[in-house]
């Protein structure tokens, strides 16, 4: 029988899962940092300060459903912190785009989680390499986005010929089929 606790005590010891604990209780603390905004509606102001992306985008770059992103964006609209913008030339295109509020509020919540990461790097004495190795997996991450959005949109690529290529391959047998009935017909 499988003791849980000697499975528990294991788990503890890999490194990999020890690594995400302590990524883990670094965002529950930033989510008791008084900045002003969540830390979700800060990552999605810094999205909409970078520039107005589509809600599709920002939904993968934010890796959160649709509905996830509509409420939150809802919730920056009616504070006032970002407003929705029709597309020129394309009406049904809507793009979020923040107010001087929104500016404000990103500036504030950039100085109070920075401050707080600040004095913890600076506790570790590391700061640069752990900034450094953080850059490296910010990097792979999008990577790995990159390659999974890749292999998806070759997988509808082929769905989506699929059928094509079916229904030419039912027509080269009709035709084969086709062909050996009257070759057949013509011996006979």
């Amino acid at each position: 029988m499988v003791n849980p606790v000697q499975v528990a005590a294991e788990v503890e010891e890999d490194p990999a899962v020890s690594a995400v604990l302590t990524v883990l209780r670094i965002s529950r603390v930033l989510e008791r940092i008084d900045a002003g905004v969540s830390p979700q509606q800060y990552r999605m102001l810094k999205l909409i300060g970078q520039g107005g992306e589509r809600s599709a985008r920002l939904a993968e770059k934010l890796a959160v459903a649709r509905p996830t992103l509509t409420s939150t964006a809802d919730s920056l609209v009616a504070a006032g912190l970002a407003i929705r913008e029709a597309e020129p030339g394309d009406r049904r295109v809507v793009r979020l785009r923040l107010t001087q509020a929104g500016q404000a509020a990103v500036a504030r919540a950039d100085e109070a989680y920075a401050q707080w990461f600040e004095s913890l790097l600076e506790y570790t004495g590391r700061r640069a390499e752990i900034l450094a190795d953080l850059q490296s997996l910010d990097e792979s991450m999008s990577e790995r986005r990159r390659a999974r959005l890749s292999a998806e949109t070759q997988a509808e690529t082929q769905a989506e010929a699929q059928p094509q290529v079916q229904a030419q391959a039912v027509a080269q047998a009709e035709v084969q089929a086709g062909a050996a009935i009257n070759s057949s017909a013509g011996q006979q």
